[in-house]
Order: structure tokens, then sequence, then C-alpha cells
């Protein structure tokens, strides 16, 4: 009986188990700001991701864009200050969304030691990749983790979904029953157990965030496939519609025929609202504004300064309007 009363125990104090066995916490307010991706009103654009994310109180940095100080000089564009943000959450370990970690952590930890403190990150972010050179240099965080911790910095890799704050899920390696192909070339990496194998990035990660009005999915690169991501959102969290989606979601050189299947997904999980941003294409976009039948208020292409905010909507700024 005592084993089975630590096993139960166990079992309810996971995020499966909480997502499962009760009713997930509704987050009240959220809002998201870009900061980094091509287009730009305010600040630098550049081919990257990044986005503060407000909820609730908390406030969290997704990715951190591919030049060291571009999300640095669009942050005080913006006139947001990162000094009072513990974490950052890494989508995966793509060079164009883990250029700015140092620099960011750098530019807060004098202030406020926790600033940017803690980075979490899906099983397999640090996985060596094998190529054209030397194998630190195919995993950029291989070259950028000894300064981070000895910064006093913290990464915190998770295998699962986890609730790292009562309505924000953390999505862990996402499974992908859809044969999506989101990602480019053909890689190779070393994974936990030595095997060369298809680099087929396996850490790709979203943040899941439930609202009164659904739920909210942000993504770095949506290598996992945006359709995988949704689905695992909703299997995480609740079956909900998805009041939002903001990110990359890596369609920009997709065939007509994968553009065509993805963006009739869309209309089954009736999303919302959705700001495509970084490496999703201006096409992508286009094609999810008529599939979902929205007009150019709810689905927009992703600016640094665009904003979403849960009752307001989206403000996409002048040029994305």
């Amino acid at each position: 009986m005592r084993l089975l009363l630590i096993f139960l125990a166990l079992v309810g104090g996971s995020a499966w188990g909480r997502a499962a066995e009760t009713n997930p916490v509704e987050v009240k307010a959220l809002k998201i700001t870009v900061l980094s991706t091509m287009l730009a009103e305010k600040g630098l654009g550049e081919w990257g991701f990044a986005a503060l994310v407000e909820v609730d109180g908390r406030r969290i940095l997704f990715d951190t864009g591919a030049h060291t100080d571009v999300v640095l000089k669009n942050a005080a564009a913006l006139q947001i200050d990162l000094s009072t943000v513990p974490d950052v959450i890494l989508s995966h370990s793509h060079w164009d969304h883990v250029g700015g970690l140092m620099t960011l952590r750098d530019s807060v930890r004098k202030q406020n030691p926790a600033a940017l403190g803690t980075v979490h990150g899906a099983e397999g972010l640090f996985y060596r990749r094998v190529g054209g050179g030397p194998p630190i240099l195919e995993n950029p965080l291989l070259l950028t983790r000894p300064a981070f911790e000895d910064s006093g910095g913290v990464f915190k890799i998770h295998p699962r979904p986890i609730e790292l704050h009562p309505g924000v899920w953390f999505s862990g390696p996402v499974p992908r029953p859809h044969p999506e192909r989101n990602w480019s070339g053909s890689g190779r990496l070393v994974d936990s157990t030595g095997a060369v194998v298809e680099d087929i990035q396996p850490e790709d990660a979203a943040l899941y965030i439930n609202t009164a009005k659904g739920l909210v999915v942000i993504t770095g690169c949506g290598h996992a496939g945006v359709v995988n991501l949704i689905e695992h959102a909703r299997t995480v969290v609740r079956p909900a519609p998805v009041h939002a989606l903001i990110g990359g979601i890596h369609l920009f050189n997709a065939s007509e025929q994968t553009l065509t299947w993805t963006a009739d997904k869309p209309r089954e999980f009736r999303v919302e609202h959705f700001i495509g941003a970084h490496c999703t294409g201006l096409e992508t976009v286009y094609r999810f504004r008529r599939e979902l039948g929205l007009d150019r208020t709810r689905v927009v292409v992703g600016a640094t300064g665009a904003v979403f905010e849960l009752g307001q909507g989206i403000d996409p700024g002048v040029l994305a309007k």
C-alpha cells in the first residue's frame, strides 16, 4: 500500500498528472512583445526570433535572436527592461535563436544576478551536430554553455512537459504523429546513445499558455511541425481552441502541397489570432488568413515591436498593419 501511495503521489505531482487530473489554471493577464524578427519598425530586423512574455506578473524571454546585440538594442528601442526577467526559454539550439544569450545575460546580471539566469530547454538541446566544421561549432550552445554557467546561470533541461508557472507550460520534446518536415537540409547529430542520426531538431519546443479564451502557443521555428505542436498543446493542457499562435513555423520554403495541407489545419483548431514571424513566410501568413476566414487585424506578418495582449488582440505596428 505504501508503494502504491508513493507511486500515486509521483504521478499526481508530474506535469502530465496535473494536466490530466485537474482543471488547468487559466492565466488572467498576458502580453507578448516580439523583440526579434526580420521586419522592424523600431529597432533592428534580423533572421532570428525573440519575444518577451508577460503573464500574471511573471516575465519570460522566449529565445534571444541571432546577432549578439540585436535583442538588447531592440529592447532599449522599445523601452523594455530585461533586468527583471528571470527565465529564458530556448526553443532549440539554432544560432538564430540563441545568439543573444550571453550579451543579454551580461547586460543585466550586475543589476540583478538572477536576471536571465535560468534557461529552460528540451532534451536534446546540447546534442552535438556533425557536419561541415568542428563539432562544437555545429551547436553554438556548446560554446556558450561554459560562459553562461560561469556567470552563475543555470540550464534546466526538460525531457517532458512541465508547468513552469500556473497556466504556463513548457512543451519539452514534441511528439510528431504527423509527418511534418519543417526543418532545413539533411544534417546529422549524435544522440543520447552516441548514435549518429538524422538531425530533425528533436529538441524543438514551444510555450503553451492556458487562458479562458483558449490556448496561446508560442513557437521559435516550429521545426516539430505546427500541427504536431498544437495537437501536443491540446493534449498537455486541455483540448481547447487556439486563441493565438505566435512565432515562426518554418514554412517559408514549403512546397505548395505542404502549404495547402498545413494551412487547412488551423480551422480545425479554431485559431483566432496569428502573428507569423521569422521563418513563417509571407505567403504562409496570407494563406492562413484566407483559410481561417480572418481579417488583417487577426492574422499579421510579425514585426519587431508587435504585441499580442489577452483581451485586446494584436497590435502589429504600422508596417505590418
